[in-house]
């Protein structure tokens, strides 16, 4: 197999990494919102946007409320994705501060968050008092802008939070934290194994890639975020460079990448060839390495140093044999030899108070208090599909109601072109806008009218989108040793 002269893993590559780490927004296409017949339907008082300041500030957050012209008496109240703490590559665009009530509102993607007022939902959401790791002051924005919304707008018959990526882990921490209010909530995309994980194993990738591809990567204690940036980009030019180079440097990609068992598939990339399988992975560890640079400043500045470390780690573990397999393939006798490069490399431990402060920013316990529906795409290139199944062994191994629990997964289709990519199934929050209504009409049927999401629930709120979403799905475990 040989990678022809042109297909250096293009600047494509860097705009979908910023679009992954830029938080989430939601498909422009047409809605089509089916008419359910809902019990307990009604018209609920509220005060509105004439009487009450449905946009402004609280304590440093921005905040926005819309409301429908009939409120069925359900708040749904939005916690948004991660945003850059400062401007970051590839557009050093300003990282945005505005708040956001619904999936891609803020950005003029507004088909969701129209088709639900058109429900009569009351949508609800803030901008954080901060950019960055700012997952304490997410669960914040959240707790206050419900109760100015009790005390200013109505009382909600039921509250629902959901919420995408980095917005997906503060859903959940508010409904495990806040269950005299919260009615139900739907974690998408969710870092759900929590922050230490999820940073250990961008470490575990930047660490790779600076042993065997780019030796001059700094891995924690930047400077300055500029500092931090410059890393990211002479790590994307080594791996542009391996990525041309089929005998040395694709087998480096495809080790590294295996070590976080990056998935084979992005949204711009199929994974039907090895060559497209070898820029999905260079895609995702790109992705991760971003995390571990500029990602990790913003985070060892909150917390006070640096809080993940990969000491005592054994990377042959990490590679499957079909992982190897595929090496192997490309060049024969890479693997063990790239394993070798790997156990001699220099170890960064963490700072054990910074890793406490770290995991106590937000990490669920697992425990189920409400009725809960996660969604995951099964390819996700930043918050690994992993994440579910890490957060369902410790619902059902606490004392929490673990049947409150579903998780359901999108699927990709079998091929399709890089330009628009997958229409969802692959890439991080890339859902269509029918998937992300499908799900509230999910768990509002389930938690209004005791209809269990299975297969006839889910034929049902997903309607054409159904086929594309699985309740049998199983994520493999997560790549790493996790010590709780």
């Amino acid at each position: 197999m040989t990678l022809p002269a042109n297909s250096r893993i293009p600047a494509l590559v860097l705009a979908a990494v910023a679009l992954v780490l830029s938080g989430c927004g939601s498909d422009s296409a047409a809605l089509k919102v089916a008419e359910q017949e809902r019990s307990g339907d009604r018209d609920v008082a509220l005060n509105g946007c004439g009487e009450v300041e449905c946009t402004g500030e609280i304590d440093g957050a921005a905040y926005e409320i819309v409301l429908p012209e009939t409120w069925n008496g359900t708040l749904l109240l939005y916690s948004h994705g991660y945003r850059q703490a400062q401007a970051a590559p590839p557009d050093f665009e300003t990282p945005s501060t505005e708040p956001e009530p619904a999936p891609g509102w803020s950005s003029g993607q507004q088909e969701v968050g129209q088709a639900l007022l058109d429900q009569g939902y009351a949508l609800a959401g803030s901008a954080y008092s901060s950019n960055g790791w700012a997952v304490a002051e997410g669960i914040e924005a959240g707790e206050k802008l419900h109760d100015f919304f009790v005390a200013q707008v109505g009382e909600p018959d039921r509250t629902y939070v959901w919420g995408d990526s980095l917005g997906g882990l503060v859903t959940q921490v508010l409904a495990e934290r806040n269950p005299d209010w919260v009615s139900g909530a739907a974690p998408l995309c969710g870092v759900l194994a929590g922050p230490a994980l999820n940073l250990d194993l961008a470490l575990d990738v930047a660490y790779s890639v600076k042993t065997l591809l780019y030796p001059e990567l700094k891995l924690t204690g930047f400077a300055s975020w500029d500092e931090a940036v410059r890393n990211w980009e002479g790590a994307y030019g080594a791996v542009l460079a391996a990525g041309s180079d089929i005998s040395t440097g694709v087998p480096k990609i495809l080790l590294t990448a295996a070590l976080a068992d990056a998935p084979t598939k992005t949204k711009t990339y199929d994974g039907s060839t090895v060559e497209s399988q070898v820029r999905a992975r260079a895609e995702a560890l790109l992705t991760a390495v971003g995390y571990a640079t500029f990602g990790r400043y913003d985070i060892e500045q909150r917390f006070g140093g640096n809080p993940s470390g990969n000491d005592g780690v054994d990377y042959s573990t990490r590679v499957s044999p079909e992982e190897r397999d595929l090496i192997e393939t490309v060049s024969a006798g890479s693997t063990d030899a790239l394993l070798a490069q790997l156990d001699e490399g220099a170890r960064v431990s963490a700072d054990a108070g910074a890793r406490e402060a770290f995991a106590a920013s937000g990490t669920p316990s697992g425990t189920i208090k409400d009725h809960t529906v996660t969604m995951h795409t099964v390819a996700d290139p930043l918050v690994l599909v992993q994440n579910e199944k890490v957060f369902a062994d410790r619902a059902y191994g606490s004392a929490s109601r673990s049947d409150d629990l579903v998780q359901l997964y999108t699927l990709p289709p079998a091929s399709y072109p890089t330009d628009p990519g997958a229409t969802s199934g692959a890439g991080h929050c890339n859902f269509t806008a029918d998937q992300r209504t499908g799900v509230i009409a999910l768990l509002d049927g389930w938690v209004r009218d005791g209809r269990y999401p299975g297969a006839a629930g889910i034929t049902t709120a997903f309607g054409a989108e159904a086929a594309s979403v699985s309740q049998a799905f199983m994520p493999g475990d997560w790549p790493a040793e996790i010590e709780e």
